[in-house]
């Protein structure tokens, strides 16, 4: 009962954020253009849904030999991360007032699917469908990367591993342990994925800023407060999330080549004159 009402009441929240950004960011003739032009759209995009749906589906369906396999292989590194960065979580926590509990409990629950839905919705109604398919491409890459790490390392998060933190989220709202369960297991926090597909998303708002400049605001805010969130609710490491900006950044960067060798631009990782701005030009200035 639980496990379906959670998913019930972030679906539902979902739905009515990416109904507000909408009505934020998007004029009616984009709408209508879509519309126009859908059969066209969805069959250009096609491929790279099914090269993210495909590395979804296998990422889901081969979780737990992937867990036997991690336990099996034994490599646990939590001693290394907390060497590294020692109380930073349990610090953060105690400065941190808990009558923000809920707050960043609903950035991390909601505000975390809200981006990577909201960033696929935009980004479809947008003429050229180049960040829709470098969005796909990206999420694609950081799934399977992410179980990469998943499986070769062990590594618990600082409310299984420091008696000094909490796991706040899971102490106030308990109901939200079982949909959290269903993903992920707890020894899958190296990197922090949740950093990883916000940062994409950020990146590519950054990038969008001139179709949606609304969008690149609160994509930024939002993003930012889903990082701390991960860390003040006690479930990933300073240690995770850093690694997980360099995750973030990278599954973009790649992203951009991937696409543009599929769409034959092999020398380009962006289509002039498409309105579009590139992450690896932008660095490489």
């Amino acid at each position: 009962m639980a496990l379906g009402y959670v998913t019930f009441i972030t679906a539902a929240i979902v739905c009515i954020g990416i109904g507000v950004t909408c009505t934020l960011c998007v004029s009616p003739s984009a709408f209508r253009r879509t519309a126009a032009d859908l059969k066209n759209r969805i069959r250009t995009v096609a491929p790279y849904v099914g090269v993210t749906v495909l590395v979804l589906l296998l990422k889901r369906f081969t979780h737990e030999p992937r867990l036997e396999l991690s336990y099996a292989l034994d490599w646990d590194i939590t001693e290394e991360i907390y060497a590294v960065e020692g109380l930073f979580v349990a610090h953060l926590q105690t400065i941190v007032p808990d009558a923000l509990i809920g707050f960043f409990s609903a950035m991390y629950m909601f505000g975390f699917p809200y981006l990577l839905v909201t960033a696929l919705v935009l980004y479809f109604l947008l003429p050229t469908q180049r960040h829709f398919k470098e969005l796909l491409i990206a999420y694609a890459l950081n799934a399977a990367v992410g179980s990469l790490f998943y499986t070769l390392f062990i590594a618990y998060g600082p409310r299984n591993h420091l008696s000094a933190v909490s796991g706040l989220m899971y102490e106030f709202y308990p109901q939200t342990q079982e949909l959290t369960a269903e993903v992920s297991a707890n020894t899958n926090v190296f990197p922090s994925l949740h950093t990883s597909l916000v940062v994409i998303v950020a990146l590519f708002a950054w990038r969008s800023r001139r179709d949606y400049p609304q969008w690149f605001s609160i994509a930024s805010v939002v993003a930012t407060l889903v990082v701390i969130s991960t860390m003040y609710l006690g479930i990933h490491w300073l240690v995770d999330v850093l690694a997980g900006v360099v995750l973030g950044i990278w599954c973009v960067l790649t992203a951009e080549r991937l696409v543009a060798r599929a769409e034959g631009e092999a020398d380009r990782v962006s289509t002039p004159g498409d309105g579009e701005e590139s992450i690896a030009s932008d660095i490489s200035d």
